[in-house]
C-alpha cells in the first residue's frame, strides 16, 4: 500500500469490502478467512493468497490451518520450477512512439539449461497501439485510460515479439535472488493473477510493477525509492544496478542488428540476392550453382535470406504456407554448404552504463557580443546532443525540458518543450525506414526573438555508417503568439558519433513562412562525455530575424555543463 491505499484497482484482490483503503480491515478479514475456510479446493483462501498465508504464518507463528488442495497453484509452480530471476530490458523500438522508452519484464529461470524454456512475467496496458489512434493511445496511457494486466508466457514468445518482430535488441540482467526469494515472488504473482490496475505510462507502468515484484521477493530492497514522479524502463535497470543485485548480463541482438551485420559481410555485388530470395524473385540454384560466388559468401547470402524471410513473416508480409515452403528450401540449401564462420556481432555499450534520465544544465556564453548565462532542467530523457553511449542511435525523447537565459537583468525562456520525439532510422539495403520527428512547446526560433509556442510534425530520410549519420527532413510547423504563423521547414543534418567520448551535431534549416518571409537557422554543437553522467557542450546557434520588416541575425556561442541523475 502507498499512503494507506492499495495500488490494485480490482475488488477481486480484496477480502474485506474496504480492503483497498483499510489495511487493518483486510488483515483481519484474511486471518478470519484462512481459519474459517468454506472451500478446500483451488477456491480456498489459502490457494488464492499463498503469499499472504506464508507471511501471516511467519509473523504470527501460526501452525494450524485447515488443509486445502491447491492443484492449480502447485501445477504452475511445478511447471515454472523457479530457481532464479533475470530482469529483461528490450531496448527502444526506433519507429514506435509507444515503445521508445524501452520495456522491462522478468524471466523466471528454471533448472533447464536453455533459457528459452523459461517463462516471462510481463505487465502491460490492456490495449493494442497498432489498432488505436496514436494520439488517443498516448492520452489514455498518460491518464490511466487503460487497465494493466500481468501475463505469464514462454520466454521464446517474448523473444519473438520484441527481438524478431519489433527489431529490438534485448539485454538480460541476472539478479542475485535466492530460490526462496524467487518463490516468494511467484506466490505474489499468483495472487495478482487475473486482477487489474490502472496503467499510467510514466508512473504505474511495466517497470514500476517489476520493481514491486522484486521488493516482494526481497523486502530489504528499496528500488521504488529511486523514483518520485516517473518510472522509465531504463532507469529501473539503473536502480537494480545501484542496489548491487545484478550479477551477470547477456546481450541478444535483434533481427535488425543481425541483418545489418550481414550487410557488412556480404559483397556489395551480391547484397540484393537475400532480398530477391526472400521475395521468391530469384531461384536458389542461381546462387548455389554460381562458381563466381565463393562458399562463404553463399553461406552469408543463404543465412541472410532466412533471417529476412523470418522477419517478413513476423511482420505478416508473407503467408504461412509460402513461408514454410521457402524456409525449408533455403535451410536445405544452406545445410549443403557446411559449417562456416560464426557471425560475430559486437556487443554494444551496456544501457546501464548510459547517462541517467534527469538532466540539469548550467552554462555561459555570448549573444551578439553580450554576456549571457543559461540554466536548465529536463526530467526525461535523452536528446541527439547527449552522449548516445548505451542508447539507440538516432533517437530522442524529451519531456518537459526547460532552459532559461539571463542577461542585462532580463530572464527569458529559451526553450520550454512539452514533448519532443525524434526517430532518425538509418536506411540500409535491407531496411527502407522513414525518419520522423515532432515537437510541442515554446522556443525562440521564430522570425522575431520572442518565445512562442510551436507545434511541428516532420518526416524525412536518414543514412549512416560507422562514422555517423546524415538526415534530411521536411517539417510543417506553426507558431502561436497572439496570431498563428505557419511555415514549411526543410532541414539537413549530420551527427558524427564514431567515438564513445564525443559527438558532433550539425543542422541547417530553411523555413518558408505563409507571410512570404524566409528564415535560415544553423546549429552546431561539439559534445564531450566527461563521465557517465557529466557532459561538456560547446554550441553555436545562428538565427535570422525579422524586426519590423528589417532583416537581422542573432549569433550565440555558449558552453554548457550537463549533469544527469
Amino acid at each position: 500500500m502507498e499512503k494507506g491505499i492499495s495500488e490494485i484497482d480490482d475488488d477481486r484482490f480484496f477480502i474485506a469490502k474496504d480492503g483497498k483503503t483499510n489495511a487493518n480491515s483486510e488483515l483481519n478479514a484474511t486471518i478470519d478467512a484462512l481459519f474459517n475456510e468454506s472451500n478446500f479446493d483451488d477456491n480456498a483462501t489459502a490457494c488464492r493468497f499463498p503469499a499472504r498465508k506464508d507471511w501471516l504464518k511467519k509473523e504470527l507463528n501460526i501452525t494450524q490451518l485447515p488443509e486445502v488442495a491447491c492443484q492449480k497453484y502447485n501445477t504452475i509452480v511445478n511447471r515454472l520450477n523457479p530457481k532464479s530471476v533475470t530482469l529483461v530490458f528490450p531496448s527502444a523500438h526506433i519507429n514506435s512512439p509507444a515503445s521508445m522508452f524501452g520495456h522491462t519484464f522478468l524471466r523466471i529461470n528454471s533448472a533447464y539449461n536453455s533459457k528459452l524454456l523459461s517463462y516471462a512475467v510481463n505487465y502491460a496496458a490492456d490495449a493494442n497501439p497498432d489498432e488505436e489512434n496514436g494520439v488517443l493511445f498516448a492520452v489514455k496511457g498518460l491518464f490511466g485510460g487503460y487497465y494493466g494486466r500481468y501475463s505469464l508466457l514462454p520466454y521464446y514468445d517474448k523473444l519473438k515479439e520484441y527481438r524478431d518482430s519489433e527489431q529490438r535488441d534485448i539485454w538480460e540482467y541476472d539478479l542475485d535472488l535466492s530460490e526462496e526469494e524467487v518463490l516468494r515472488m511467484i506466490k505474489h504473482i499468483w495472487e495478482l493473477n487475473e486482477t487489474r490496475s490502472y496503467y499510467y505510462f510514466f508512473t504505474e507502468n511495466c517497470s514500476y510493477n517489476m520493481l514491486w515484484l522484486l521488493e516482494t521477493a526481497r523486502p530489504s530492497l528499496h528500488l521504488r525509492e529511486y523514483f518520485n514522479y516517473q518510472v522509465i524502463p531504463l532507469e529501473t535497470a539503473h536502480a537494480t544496478n545501484l542496489e548491487n543485485i545484478i550479477i551477470k548480463n547477456f546481450f541478444r541482438p535483434s533481427k535488425r542488428t543481425t541483418l545489418l551485420k550481414y550487410e557488412e559481410l556480404i559483397d556489395k555485388k551480391y547484397i540484393k540476392m537475400p532480398i530477391l530470395l526472400s521475395d521468391s524473385k530469384m531461384k536458389i540454384d542461381k546462387i548455389m550453382n554460381n562458381s563466381d560466388i565463393n562458399t562463404q559468401q553463399k553461406r552469408y547470402i543463404m543465412e541472410a535470406s532466412i533471417e529476412l524471410l523470418e522477419y517478413k513473416f513476423s511482420k505478416s508480409e508473407i503467408e504461412k504456407k509460402r513461408y514454410l515452403k521457402l524456409f525449408h528450401e533455403l535451410s536445405k540449401a544452406r545445410a549443403t554448404l557446411g559449417q562456416g564462420e560464426k557471425l560475430d556481432i559486437k556487443t554494444p555499450p551496456n544501457p546501464i552504463e548510459s547517462h541517467r534520465a534527469i538532466k540539469t544544465t548550467i552554462g555561459a556564453g555570448l549573444r551578439d557580443g553580450d554576456v549571457i548565462g543559461f540554466l536548465g532542467i529536463r526530467p526525461a530523457y535523452h536528446d541527439l546532443e547527449d552522449s548516445s553511449y548505451g542508447f539507440l542511435r538516432g533517437t530522442q525523447i524529451e519531456f518537459m525540458n526547460l532552459e532559461l537565459s539571463y542577461s542585462d537583468d532580463d530572464l527569458e525562456v529559451e526553450n520550454a518543450t512539452i514533448l519532443s520525439i525524434v526517430s532518425l532510422a538509418q536506411r540500409s539495403e535491407f531496411f527502407e525506414n522513414f525518419s520522423w520527428r515532432t515537437k510541442f512547446g515554446w522556443d525562440r526560433n521564430s522570425l522575431d526573438s520572442t518565445t512562442s509556442f510551436i507545434g511541428t510534425v516532420g518526416i524525412g530520410l536518414s543514412w549512416g555508417n560507422k562514422m555517423g549519420y546524415i538526415y534530411i527532413m521536411a517539417d510543417p510547423l506553426f507558431y502561436l503568439d497572439g496570431e498563428v504563423k505557419s511555415a514549411i521547414g526543410g532541414s539537413i543534418g549530420a551527427v558524427f558519433d564514431m567515438y564513445s567520448y564525443m559527438n558532433t551535431n550539425i543542422e541547417a534549416t530553411r523555413r518558408w513562412y505563409d507571410s512570404g518571409d524566409t528564415q535560415y537557422l544553423l546549429g552546431i554543437s561539439q559534445n564531450f562525455k566527461v563521465s557517465q553522467n557529466i557532459q561538456l557542450k560547446f554550441k553555436y546557434d545562428y538565427k535570422e530575424r525579422n524586426y519590423f520588416n528589417q532583416q537581422d541575425s542573432e549569433n550565440t556561442f555558449k558552453i554548457n555543463v550537463n549533469y544527469y541523475f
